[in-house]
């Protein structure tokens, strides 16, 4: 008998557990404010807002503010320099380095012993549990896992605490025995240097029996690409016989999907999206045939939601979970047992079913263009450019784009730069498609560009290869979870790349 086999009771119980989602949602979100209220309550935080008080929801939203991470910074930093009982018990030693904030080059989530074990780890093994009901056949655990991480950030490390990547954070605790199941090796996991990484990666995992792969699409890609070139195969699963799902995130599959497609032409090859970030472990993919994710409920993180057309208002309305309406835009908001309190994420998601919630990212608070009430979000732009790609057969690599305010001509419009990995015949032509796609999915852009008169058709500039790459390595963020900001409000981004891409 095969370990996948041997190993499916251990997983099944769980699985019952999720199936009460559907009727539970409340009870388990009201369960888990409990408890993490419950843990804080004699921190400085959970004391500042009479957390010993609180009975339920309703009293916590009235006690504890909604907050950004400059409202919790000035906490952090006492944290990272070795600060107990702060926001979360004890002494938290691990933080997550993400993206900056508009006052800070970078911010450092904290990552407590706690959320390690009842959110991110909670989350890999359920990808597992969910993949192995949806697939009798597998034998996903008699290879190994093919694990990409980011690295460790030793010139942030304070005496008292640790800062990496959230991958690197997860492989450098994670369970001894679960290394025997993956690959590569720790040392090469961890390394900083990408481009030396992926080299060793590809080394290290080509004569392996690998069955499962799990990472950022765009980074995976390269790592895979390295090892088509090692092995001289024309196929993956040439290489991989055994290779039967990518469990993916960080970033939409969407421009991808084709080109794995193409480099895995395995009939039984299964994707799955997940949605890990470096505050929480937030859903799974639990349907093949269902692009939405399940939120994951009962773990170490309460939810709430701000509906996006109040997002900018002083008082918004902020709704717990069981108040959501499906087919709405949401600001993601959570409480975590990291300590992070009634924290806006940055994230935006449509809910698509409510028994159980299931969801799609939508974008994220900042990364849309509105310049001229057009408000146009990321799920606009990856549904657009599937439109064009299925029109004029072109493939999408990489993409940013921004507004023009007003050219020399007086002309106002949206400026994208494109990397192809199948250019089109005409950039013209996809690009009118891609125009045509917006205003059939949007109709504030529609709205805009009626007649020209506000808004002037699209602008596609092509980038040069591996232009990307060059502006995430120019700014120290090759490889890891960092991403390419897809929309912009502001110009900032894209004339860094067009300045590369001369």
């Amino acid at each position: 008998m095969s370990i996948t086999q041997l190993s499916r009771p251990l997983f099944a119980s769980r699985n019952r557990t999720i199936a009460t989602y559907a009727q539970q949602s409340e009870v388990l979100q009201r369960g888990v404010l409990h408890r993490l209220l419950s843990a804080a309550k004699n921190t400085e935080w959970g004391q500042r807002h009479n957390y010993a008080d609180i009975t339920c929801y309703e009293e916590f939203a009235q006690a504890c503010p909604v907050t950004s991470y400059d409202d919790l910074k000035a906490d952090i930093d006492r944290m990272r320099h070795g600060a107990t009982d702060i926001l979360w018990p004890g002494r938290v030693k691990w933080y997550a380095k993400s993206s900056g904030t508009t006052s800070d080059k970078s911010k450092f989530i904290p990552v407590s012993s706690q959320n390690l074990q009842d959110t991110h780890y909670a989350g890999g093994k359920d990808c597992v549990t969910i993949y192995l009901h949806n697939h009798p056949e597998s034998r996903i655990l008699d290879g190994r896992a093919l694990i990409l991480g980011g690295s460790h950030a030793p010139n942030y490390n304070l005496k008292h605490s640790l800062v990496g990547d959230l991958s690197a954070i997860l492989i450098e605790n994670i369970n001894p025995l679960v290394n025997l199941l993956r690959v590569p090796k720790k040392a090469t996991a961890l390394l900083s240097d990408f481009e030396v990484k992926r080299d060793r990666i590809a080394r290290e995992a080509l004569h392996r029996n690998v069955t499962n792969i799990s990472g950022v699409p765009s980074w995976m890609l390269s790592v895979l690409t390295r090892v088509m070139e090692l092995s001289g195969k024309e196929h993956l699963n040439e290489v991989w016989p055994n290779l039967e799902v990518f469990f993916h995130g960080g970033v939409a599959f969407t421009p991808y999907r084709e080109q794995y497609r193409r480099l895995i032409q395995s009939e039984k090859m299964s994707y799955m999206e997940t949605y890990n970030a470096s505050e929480g472990f937030f859903g799974i993919q639990n349907d093949p045939q269902d692009a939405a994710m399940l939120l994951m409920i009962d773990y170490g993180v309460f939810f709430e939601f701000i509906p996006m057309d109040e997002f900018d208002n002083a008082t918004p309305h902020v709704l717990p979970l069981w108040q959501v309406e499906p087919g709405k835009n949401y600001a993601m908001v959570i409480s975590t047992s990291s300590g992070l309190w009634r924290y806006v994420i940055g994230d935006t998601v449509r809910f698509t079913q409510t028994a159980p919630y299931k969801f799609v990212i939508t974008g994220r608070t900042k990364f849309f263009i509105n310049a001229f009430g057009e408000e146009l979000i990321v799920d606009n732009a990856e549904k657009g450019l599937a439109q064009a790609c299925r029109a004029t057969g072109a493939e999408v690599l990489e993409y940013t784009a921004a507004p023009v305010f007003m050219d020399e001509a007086g002309k106002c419009r949206h400026q994208w730069l494109i990397e192809f990995s199948r250019p089109p015949a005409d950039t013209e032509a996809f690009a009118d498609e891609l125009d045509k796609a917006l205003q059939a999915l949007n109709s504030d852009y529609e709205a805009k560009r009626f007649k020209d008169i506000t808004l002037q058709r699209l602008e596609l500039i092509p980038a040069r290869k591996g232009l990307f790459t060059d502006w995430l390595k120019n700014k120290g963020k090759l490889g890891g979870q960092h991403k390419v900001p897809r929309l912009s409000n502001q110009r900032a981004t894209i004339e860094e790349m067009l300045a590369l891409n001369a």
